[in-house]
């Protein structure tokens, strides 16, 4: 356009917890000019002044993120340089920090959803029963905590507050619950002692790299030791799902870890092509999302099986699970992030939504449970797609949803 004025913009907002613009931008110190700056447009023949600028166009301008394709979602993405939109600045920051909101909001539903189980087995240590713990599989602990912490890593190096609250709270809540386990014995101690050695190096690492405070050498060895360890669980655990109806092996989960040791040293040589290093790079919060999004599969898998075990499963808990990652879906969408929206979206249909239809289906929740949900949920997902497009000043969600996908 003729009269576009180009700003690379990266200001803190008032709002300090949520800033998209901050948290991406590669150089915090490139802000607006000083008071009295005035900036020319067409070699000199139009002025316009920074004075009149309002406070939200002076932290945070509405530049359209960049969409994280697949080989790029484990790195910070850059602000686009757009034209700036006055008229919209308001509403695009209000939005930024709303959908903030929401996601530290779906630390709530997430800790009730975990809570009960810690209480309960609270009450079986205290009361001797220490068999009863032997219900809850301490290697399906240790594969949640291995998601967790590899989306931790993820979403702080990203710098994004409130997800790395979120996955903070879901490492510390399962690592309760697994030294629960070691004392009741239902869980072997050597694999406890490593298990701790992990969680503590890996939460230390993530807190000193999200203030960046960490070297680079050993930020980069942990993305190598969680992209080995996600790559080799996830056919591991995919495998098991069908066992006995297949052999049990570990022969997937070898098989991936000589894989995932492979690539990332053929990454670390220089030997790959461009595309190879940003790959493997991309691999362990993929593969975290993938195995949050296999739990959904695995469980509608058991109810398909044994259809009387959905009887076990609490409607207020998986109410809980759908809530919870529902509340991601609006800032995921909105930071144009691939992989966070479809393990949310994922988890929020096939994991919450759709055991509940398992439940209604089997008649273990009323008619009004069932609707209640299925209204909640459309609803909630169409305010998030139609205000996303309202604040890109798009004619239709579709084109917010394209986005996401194939980039802007």
């Amino acid at each position: 356009m003729a009269d576009s004025l180009f700003l690379p913009l990266a200001a803190k907002s008032s709002n300090a917890h949520s800033s998209l613009f901050f948290r991406n931008c590669p150089s915090p110190s490139r802000l607006l000019p000083p008071k009295s700056s005035s900036l020319l447009l067409h070699g000199g023949k139009k002025k316009i002044s920074v004075l009149g600028l309002s406070l939200y166009s002076r932290v945070s301008l509405p530049h359209r993120a960049a969409p994280i394709r697949a080989l790029d979602s484990d790195v910070p993405h850059p602000l686009h340089k757009g034209s700036v939109n006055f008229k919209n600045r308001k509403s695009y920051v209000e939005w930024d920090s709303l959908t903030a909101k929401f996601t530290g909001a779906a630390n709530l539903p997430f800790l009730l959803l975990q809570l009960p189980q810690i209480i309960l087995n609270a009450r079986n240590l205290m009361a001797g029963n220490k068999t009863a713990l032997l219900a809850v599989p301490w290697l399906g602990m240790i594969t949640a905590l291995l998601g967790n912490l590899s989306l931790l890593s993820y979403f702080a190096k990203k710098r994004e507050t409130e997800a790395v609250v979120v996955q903070t709270l879901g490492v510390i809540s399962t690592f309760v619950v697994i030294s629960q386990l070691a004392v009741g014995e239902a869980m072997p101690l050597p694999q406890y002692v490593a298990t701790s050695v992990v969680v503590a190096a890996g939460l230390i690492l993530n807190f000193l790299n999200y203030y960046s405070m960490l070297n680079s050498t050993i930020w980069q060895f942990w993305e190598d030791f969680i992209t080995a360890g996600g790559l080799s669980v996830l056919p591991q655990i995919m495998w098991s799902t069908f066992v006995p109806y297949i052999p049990n092996s570990i022969l997937p989960g070898s098989i991936a870890f000589v894989v995932a040791v492979a690539s990332v040293t053929l990454s670390h040589s220089g030997k790959l092509s461009e595309k190879g290093p940003k790959f493997i790079g991309a691999i362990s919060g993929w593969t975290a999302t993938l195995l949050f999004m296999w739990m959904p599969v695995s469980q509608m898998w058991t109810n398909f099986l044994n259809p009387d075990n959905i009887k076990g499963l609490s409607a207020i808990s998986m109410l809980l699970a759908m809530l919870g990652n529902g509340l991601l879906i609006p800032r995921a969408l909105f930071i144009r992030d691939l992989m966070w929206f479809t393990g949310s979206l994922w988890a929020t249909l096939f994991y919450g939504y759709g055991n509940i239809v398992c439940m209604y289906l089997l008649k273990t929740i009323s008619l009004e449970f069932f609707l209640a949900a299925t209204v909640g949920l459309i609803a909630w997902i169409g305010m998030a797609l139609w205000r996303d497009a309202a604040v890109y000043r798009y004619n239709s969600p579709l084109r917010s949803l394209k986005e996401l996908v194939f980039g802007s």
